[in-house]
């Protein structure tokens, strides 16, 4: 049993998040989970789409996603920016976007250093509405098709941040504790990235899509995801190291506490919303 715990605490100095290095380039974990987590949500909505019949084309999933994307990624950048780093994007507001830099007159491929989650989750929102609007398809019911899966490709989201060692728990005495490298100090910390995989992602994906079929209107199931999400992180965000830039920003709460409840109460009022409109919202997008 020793050795289990000891192979346990020290797990996050043994994983390297480069998987692979074609020439200078590395090609790493967590933006490997990103494709994985795409292509997680895009083979669950294709399995939707055609076990309960649904109208829609075989390349309505590919299209939705693909403007998804580019919102996950704009919308986590710019959110990261604007919750996290709001001096950064000040000072720097277009090299703190781009993941390149130019210097010397060479041009070379710097990364993403930081992703909000939120901002994301806006990015997607505004992607998927302009997708519909132009598309002239039904926003909600759009947004429930693909959001059962949703939690379930987060999950891989949380794992590559594990794998790079980010995002780490609180210090703690207790066994389930780890030590991670990129923690100041060697004290034992709580995975919480572990912790945000398994409730933020594969709970919450249990509980979606067992509904999946009895939601009683459009938009239920979007606002039941937005108050499923923030109401387990908020809690979880007990047990994660807050930003060390911004520490806690309202007595002691942290920024991805506030913003969970921000999230907690608009999945309250999309419900309310939705079901006060008898699901007209959706047939008027």
């Amino acid at each position: 049993m020793d050795n289990f715990i000891f192979w346990w605490q020290t797990l996050p100095s043994r994983m390297d998040p480069v998987i692979f290095t074609v020439g200078n380039f590395p090609v790493r974990w967590y933006g490997m989970m990103y494709i994985i987590a795409f292509g997680t949500v895009y083979l669950l909505t294709q399995y939707r789409i055609k076990s309960e019949n649904l109208s829609y084309s075989p390349a309505f999933a590919g299209d939705v996603l693909t403007w998804a994307i580019v919102g996950v990624l704009l919308g986590g950048r710019l959110g990261y920016l604007l919750f996290y780093s709001f001096p950064e994007f000040i000072a720097n507001p277009l090299g703190s976007i781009i993941p390149f830099s130019l210097s010397g007159g060479s041009c070379s491929f710097s990364g993403i250093a930081g992703m909000s989650y939120h901002g994301g989750a806006i990015g997607v929102i505004i992607a998927v509405w302009l997708f519909t609007k132009n598309q002239k398809k039904p926003f909600l019911t759009t947004i429930d098709l693909f959001i059962v899966s949703l939690p379930l490709g987060y999950t891989f989201g949380r794992l590559g941040n594990f794998i790079n060692g980010e995002l780490y728990g609180r210090v703690t005495d207790a066994a389930i504790g780890m030590h991670f490298p990129m923690a100041p100090g060697n004290e034992l910390r709580h995975p919480s990235q572990l912790y945000e995989a398994f409730f933020e992602g594969i709970f919450l994906f249990i509980i979606l899509w067992t509904l999946r079929k009895k939601a009683p209107y459009p938009g239920f199931l979007s606002g039941l995801y937005l108050f499923g999400y923030g109401f387990v992180r908020f809690f979880i965000e007990f047990y994660r190291e807050p930003d060390a830039h911004l520490g806690f920003v309202f007595m002691q709460f942290s920024m991805g506490q506030l913003l969970c409840l921000a999230m907690i109460a608009g999945g309250i009022g999309v419900m309310i919303l939705c079901k006060g409109l008898g699901g007209k919202v959706a047939s008027s997008q």
